[in-house]
């Protein structure tokens, strides 16, 4: 598989990286994972406020990123943003099972917005590029989204993810067995090496994963 980044994405923010992980996996509950997750859910919520979330490392870079392509942010957030405020609000995460919470906990640790896809339904190659306003595009649990200016994933069949939101076409299901996993920065290639380390060791304890690939673009 291909991966290339559009070069308008190279020019308005030359600081964007993609980690890339392509494994096997085995999907299960949640459960093992609960441990992990609540400890994650206990740090941050004591450790920060709402109002620090947007001015915290890599995620405010991520801000600057979204406002460079000329995105409001604070309406179409990412990700790893909502991961946060969801938290530090006292809320607890969703658990959906055991490759999903691991690409969680990936961003918590990372502060990076991660994509986790079902490599089988990807047809061709992927290019990265920002929406544009006829792109038809329906996010889990969220219908169809304003994905104009946001970087999203592309295969032979149209925008299958993005760095706001998943699609249901690409959703990791009980049947998924291999994994195209993303670790999206707005802040350069320097730490992406030890994110996919991380990454690695935190899909083979609580996943089972053969890693196939890695690759930062």
């Amino acid at each position: 598989m291909n991966i290339t980044i559009d070069p308008t994405i190279r020019s308005l923010t030359p600081n964007f990286a993609v980690g890339v992980i392509e494994m096997d996996v085995v999907v299960t509950s949640s459960e093992a994972m609960d441990d992990l997750i609540q400890a994650y859910e206990s740090s941050l919520d004591n450790k920060y406020d709402i109002a620090d979330v947007i001015q915290l490392d890599i995620i405010k870079d991520g801000r600057d990123a979204y406002k460079a392509y000329g995105k409001d942010p604070s309406r179409y957030r990412l990700a790893v943003e909502s991961l946060f405020r969801r938290i530090v609000k006292g809320n607890k995460l969703y658990r959906i099972n055991n490759v999903v919470d691991a690409g969680n906990v990936l961003s918590l640790e990372t502060r990076k917005s991660t994509a986790v896809l079902d490599s089988d339904k990807i047809v061709g190659d992927v290019h990265i590029r920002l929406g544009r306003a006829a792109d038809e595009y329906h996010g889990i649990g969220r219908g169809k989204l304003n994905i104009e200016n946001i970087p999203l994933y592309e295969d032979d069949l149209g925008p299958f993810g993005s760095t706001t939101s998943d699609t249901l076409r690409t959703m990791i299901t009980d049947s998924t067995t291999r994994v195209l996993l993303f670790i999206i920065s707005f802040s350069g290639r320097q730490t992406l090496a030890k994110d996919i380390e991380f990454a690695c060791e935190l899909y083979n304890r609580y996943c089972s994963a053969i890693v196939r690939n890695i690759n930062i673009i």
